[in-house]
């Protein structure tokens, strides 16, 4: 298979994690006979410093002109004051606008060989496999802004096709799993939430009787998710809901650096990354854990190449590793711990 992956490895330790995808994703090529090129360009910070940009028009034209994007992290100290007109977070924004990247999903999985990694008991851990949808190009986040010194307002808006493309994607994803569909909104407080359950109840009445439905406030979504998270399969939710989920989620299999992402549009091409971020306090110093953006390279071969087979592959190296006992700084707060490096290395071992 010929296919172009956009390489985006932004700032901080987006270099150091992308690599160690990157030597997963040329070793299968190689091995199944793929032609895969992974053309590279400036993105965030790194960009801002060469550009002026954080997304400058040729490397949004290499994203758009590519089959998949494997992206890194982006943030920078410098740009830390939200006040400043230009910020590296403006390019991952931009992305998925131009390119009608309106679907984020985010699996969390747990891994009994480090469940004590995670700060949940042990036996709240087993049988955890969510997958939470998050709608990504609404909401309070591109609403409309105003600021003056003494007061300032975020529109939150959403529509019924926004809507409702979540709740067929997530719906879909819940027949091929194990058939329950959680729907997480604010509807005692929110039209707009109000809006999200009616739609809700309207397609999958209409379109998956198959599918069992819940509705939970997002108050009780975060208890629930500690309290739980075995209870839970497929999730679909709002844009702000979704990503502070999302990472209070990541502490059920104990990291942030294990919980990978793909953000989707209509069309094959989508962009994949791990949900942390930065991190410029470890970067540079080959620490940083890379199995998140390995398995957002699994997510890839999966969603944008349709390469189900070499998927399952990284996964599946990916808990082998884990089950082995390589663990990076973050897995073991104390104790010898395995580098950057080290974790690509086990992973490519174990394929």
């Amino acid at each position: 298979m010929k296919a172009t992956i956009a390489v985006l490895s932004g700032d901080g330790i987006g270099p150091e994690v992308t690599a160690e995808a990157l030597k997963i994703l040329k070793a299968l090529a190689e091995r199944h006979g793929h032609d895969w090129q992974f053309p590279a360009a400036p993105v965030g910070a790194i960009a801002i410093d060469r550009t002026g940009e954080p997304l400058p028009k040729a490397t949004l034209d290499l994203a758009r002109g590519a089959d998949a994007i494997l992206f890194g992290a982006i943030g920078d100290p410098r740009f830390a004051d939200p006040s400043h007109k230009v910020r590296p977070e403006q390019a991952i924004l931009g992305l998925r606008r131009e390119l009608g990247l309106y679907t984020n999903l985010r699996p969390v999985v747990t891994y009994p060989a480090i469940y004590d990694a995670s700060p949940l008991k042990p036996e709240l851990l087993d049988g955890v496999d969510i997958m939470v949808v998050r709608e990504l190009t609404g909401g309070i986040y591109f609403g409309a802004k105003t600021r003056t010194a003494d007061s300032a307002s975020d529109l939150c808006s959403y529509t019924r096709p926004e809507i409702e493309r979540i709740v067929h994607l997530g719906a879909k994803l819940a027949l091929a799993r194990r058939g329950k569909l959680t729907s997480v909104d604010k509807a005692n407080v929110l039209d707009t939430s109000r809006l999200w359950r009616a739609i809700v109840d309207e397609v999958m009445a209409a379109h998956y009787p198959t599918v069992t439905v819940e509705h939970t406030y997002v108050d009780a979504a975060a208890m629930h998710l500690l309290r739980r998270p075995a209870d839970f399969d497929v999730v679909i939710t709002e844009n702000m809901f979704g990503d502070i989920l999302t990472d209070e989620a990541s502490m059920l299999p104990g990291s942030l650096g294990l919980c990978p992402s793909a953000s989707l549009g209509a069309g094959r091409l989508g962009l994949y990354e791990p949900i942390h971020g930065s991190a410029p306090d470890i970067a540079g110093r080959g620490v940083a854990n890379p199995y998140a953006t390995i398995l957002s390279a699994a997510m890839l071969l999966r969603h944008s190449l349709g390469l189900e087979t070499e998927a399952r592959s990284i996964e599946a190296a990916v808990a082998g590793a884990l089950g082995d006992g390589v663990r990076t700084a973050d897995l073991r707060p104390r104790g010898a711990a395995a580098s950057t490096v080290e974790a690509g290395n086990a992973v490519l071992a174990r394929l």
